[in-house]
């Protein structure tokens, strides 16, 4: 029996870090990158809210030991986070030039959850202690109980390090390998979600292809970490955390870099990760009532970028999310109706269309490529423009390496390297940045006078009846020029359809001008 279960651990720590390979080559490609160019505020709502809602049945089940401990944790959070956060707590402050003295603090916008936890806990050990909660293991009340895990923290060690391997060698397996790649494959849609919610939670840039790329790189390189180590789980990002950066307001990286550490120690410190198990379901289930919450509303802010009374736009919205949340559920009631005739292929389409976040997200992108719609009503020109607005000036250095960026701009090889700051991608969208003659003019900063004013302009240039003696023609030439610039490049809706008269009429009489100045020429020189 103990060498049949170390055959299936062995076999699971291999295609683990097989599949986490996998995801290392995705990031180091840029292939997630490519898939970005295509992506529009109707495909990012709901790929970051439904990685919100399609957890409610987890946080039910941690709220529902009881209710009035997870409410209570939702109340003092919101009071906390919401009410409170600009009260001012003085606090003893020491620095070198005035010594110990008193400064004030917002205490409660930086450590709502730290605060909210260890109140409620503290209620919560109250009621135990007078015995409110009952004793009963099998009553959901009981894991309200403070001293409901306490058997975790007597069991473990005081000091454990992991060591690699712990299993032995890894094991590959076609159908293992298929199953874990099934859910790398989700687990890096969910995460392109999780890193734009985040930049929005931070009120920072969105994250350009480049640091995207990073991201599902070094997700999976921590992921063959994860597999070397013997743990039977990835390592990806948690929408749980980044909602609690939209409650505490921090999301700086050197907070962010001093937690990481703590972790690292604490996991070879048994006893302190074994204090952290003992916080009572229902307080957790509260934070992350409010946490996922919030991811789910970030993902809903995006859509203020499209036109929200068109009814393109209602139908895919309404569409992309009621069948995220729909066909998950209906392939856990019909599981056995996926029959491909592969068992690996049924298992890909089983974790990735059972998950909200990417089958949301999939059929918003499919529909917002495929139904006919102007990039002004589709968002793509709004969240076009923050994104340029926002990737310029020091912003931009917020994605960059500290020292290695200024020396891998002298460097021209880099900018074909998708993971460097430096990376720009093959080919550029024309309602980016597109200019017919020099390419580097912004056709938005061009366009200083309406589309009608600008016709009605060329108009008057070409029936001018002062043109000079043999420039008539190459005026034309400019103003058809002007015109059908006007006409190909310009968004559709912002030309009026009497360019396309001016611009037949002007080559017509661009070619009799010419005709007839060639004529004269002839004569003149015969």
């Amino acid at each position: 029996m103990l060498k049949s279960s170390y055959n299936r651990d062995t076999e699971v720590q291999g295609n683990l870090i097989l599949a986490s390979i996998t995801q290392v080559v995705v990031g180091g490609l840029g292939l997630i990158g490519l898939i970005l160019r295509f992506v529009g505020p109707l495909t990012i709502a709901p790929t970051i809210s439904l990685i919100g809602l399609s957890l409610t049945h987890v946080v039910s089940d941690f709220c529902d030991k009881q209710w009035g401990i997870a409410l209570l944790t939702v109340a003092l959070l919101i009071l906390f986070s919401n009410v409170m956060n600009k009260v001012q707590v003085p606090v003893p402050s020491f620095s070198l030039k005035r010594k110990c003295h008193m400064t004030t603090l917002p205490i409660f916008q930086l450590f709502p959850v730290v605060l909210t936890i260890a109140i409620v806990w503290l209620f919560s050990y109250v009621l135990t202690e007078l015995e409110v909660f009952p004793n009963n293991s099998t009553e959901p009340s009981f894991q309200a109980r403070t001293d409901s895990r306490l058997d975790i923290l007597y069991d473990s060690s005081w000091f454990q390090f992991p060591l690699p391997l712990p299993f032995g060698m890894p094991t590959f397996s076609a159908a293992g390998y298929m199953g874990m790649l099934a859910a790398t494959l989700s687990s890096i849609f969910e995460s392109v979600g999780d890193y734009f919610a985040a930049s929005r939670f931070s009120e920072a840039p969105v994250p350009p292809p480049h640091a995207i790329n990073r991201g599902i790189f070094i997700e999976g390189f921590a992921s063959i970490i994860s597999g070397l180590m013997g743990a039977g789980h990835a390592t990806t990002s948690y929408s749980g955390n980044i909602g609690i950066i939209g409650i505490t307001k921090i999301a700086s990286r050197a907070v962010f870099v001093t937690a990481g550490v703590l972790l690292v120690l604490w996991g070879v410190v048994g006893k302190v990760g074994a204090v952290l198990a003992l916080i009572p379901d229902p307080i957790v289930g509260g934070t992350l009532l409010l946490g996922l919450g919030m991811v789910a509303s970030v993902g809903i802010s995006v859509l203020q970028f499209c036109e929200l009374f068109s009814t393109r736009n209602i139908t895919i919205i309404g569409v992309s999310f009621l069948m995220g949340l729909m066909i998950p559920q209906w392939l856990i009631e019909n599981e056995a109706i996926v029959k491909t005739g592969s068992a690996e292929l049924d298992q890909v389409i089983k974790v990735l269309f059972g998950t909200a976040s990417f089958t949301g997200g999939f059929i918003g992108f499919m529909l917002d490529n495929i139904v006919p719609g102007t990039e002004y009503e589709r968002g793509l020109k709004r969240w076009v423009e923050v994104k340029g607005s926002q990737q310029k000036g020091d912003e931009a250095t917020l994605y960059s390496f500290p020292v290695l960026t200024s020396i891998l701009e002298r460097m021209r090889c880099c900018g074909y390297f998708p993971l460097s700051p430096t990376f720009t991608s093959c080919r550029r969208p024309r309602h980016l940045n597109y200019d017919v003659k020099n390419e580097n003019i912004d056709l938005k900063d061009v366009k200083t006078e309406s589309a009608g004013e600008k016709s009605e302009t060329m108009a008057q240039q070409v029936t001018d009846p002062q043109d000079p003696p043999g420039g008539g023609a190459g005026q034309v030439e400019g103003v058809v020029e002007g015109v059908m610039d006007q006409t190909v490049f310009y968004p559709v809706d912002t030309v009026p359809p009497v360019n396309l008269m001016i611009l037949f009429g002007l080559q017509t009489q661009l070619i009799i001008r010419s005709i007839t100045l060639s004529v004269s020429n002839t004569l003149s020189n015969g």
